[in-house]
């Protein structure tokens, strides 16, 4: 996955994740890009730096995790996972398969969640097949 800094043409910043560069330029192209703040589909990649992070950083980005200031997000995203958990059905390594076989309407319209491989994920995103990885939260790096 690849993160880009976007803005629209009135100027809102934002950030956007897309499985390639490719992807988002088809995206963008289609329309299917646009602004969380006004909904304009005029929207760029705005200049940014990349995030190149040695061992300490990595370090630092674990322990900050447990600083009470990002309680309150984590605990926001152990809910959206508990509810997208709830709500989905479990597909277990035949993700790929699964969302294949809803996007070509072979089998009923649902929310699943399962395993994929990178190169699943990857072709999936090729064809065009919307999918988005469960939040990762820090009990997933033990």
């Amino acid at each position: 996955m690849i993160r880009y800094s976007l803005s629209c043409e009135v100027g809102h910043a934002f950030e956007g994740w897309f499985a390639n560069s490719g992807s988002f330029e088809a995206q963008k192209a289609e329309g299917s890009v646009t602004c969380p703040a006004c909904g304009s589909t005029m929207v760029n990649k705005a200049l940014m730096a990349p995030a190149v992070a040695t061992s300490r950083q990595k370090d630092s980005m674990r322990v900050a995790a447990h600083v009470p200031d990002h309680q309150e997000a984590i605990t926001a995203l152990r809910k959206i996972r508990k509810h997208l958990t709830e709500n989905a059905d479990y597909v277990g390594p035949k993700f790929a398969e699964e969302a294949r076989r809803i996007h070509y309407n072979e089998t009923e319209k649902r929310g699943i969640y399962g395993e994929a491989s990178s190169d699943e994920a990857k072709a999936l995103a090729e064809e065009g097949i919307e999918f988005h990885p469960l939040p990762a939260l820090p009990e997933d790096h033990n």
